[in-house]
């Protein structure tokens, strides 16, 4: 009689927690947060900028390109003429004018990393925080980013809440 009463339990336990997730409706949506962002009227004007601050970069290194050339020409034409002392001397200049034009050419990269990540973060973050509102407001328990590539699959069942969420921008 114990037996039965526990095997009773347990069923009766496992019968009512399926059937409260079963009443639990989970709500799933999905997003492109890059197609969401490059709508976005922030976007065009953080291209702008991030287009400017490369060309002062390309025209900064231009000029280093253009001082080199100048020297190398200048020494190749008269390298038959110079003695060992100063032809040396030439050629040290030249070498530390390469390097001074790779090692800009590394920081650039670097410099154009950091300006991009300042100018789109709070774009991104603008963008992330609606999406988190329009989450909550629509009562979703999970919205996926397909811009990633990780989602292999959604089902028609899932909403596609871009359009909620430029709602939310005001991006009509």
């Amino acid at each position: 009689m114990k037996n039965y009463l526990k095997i009773t339990l347990v069923v009766l336990a496992l019968v009512s927690g399926a059937n409260l997730f079963a009443q639990n409706n989970f709500k799933f949506g999905h997003i492109n947060s890059q197609e969401l962002i490059s709508t976005m009227p922030e976007y065009d004007s953080a291209q702008v900028a991030l287009q400017n601050f490369a060309k002062g970069l390309q025209d900064q290194a231009e000029v280093m390109q253009v001082e080199y050339n100048k020297k190398l020409q200048d020494y190749q034409a008269e390298m038959n003429n110079l003695t060992e002392l100063i032809r040396q001397t030439k050629e040290e200049e030249l070498m530390s004018i390469q390097q001074r034009i790779q090692s800009f050419n590394q920081s650039a990269q670097q410099n154009m990393q950091t300006k991009q990540g300042e100018v789109m973060q709070p774009i991104i973050e603008k963008a992330q925080n609606a999406i988190k509102a329009v989450g909550a407001e629509n009562n979703f328990t999970y919205i996926y980013d397909i811009a990633g590539g990780s989602i292999l699959y959604f089902s028609t069942d899932s909403e596609d809440v871009l359009p909620l969420v430029k709602q939310k921008l005001g991006m009509n």
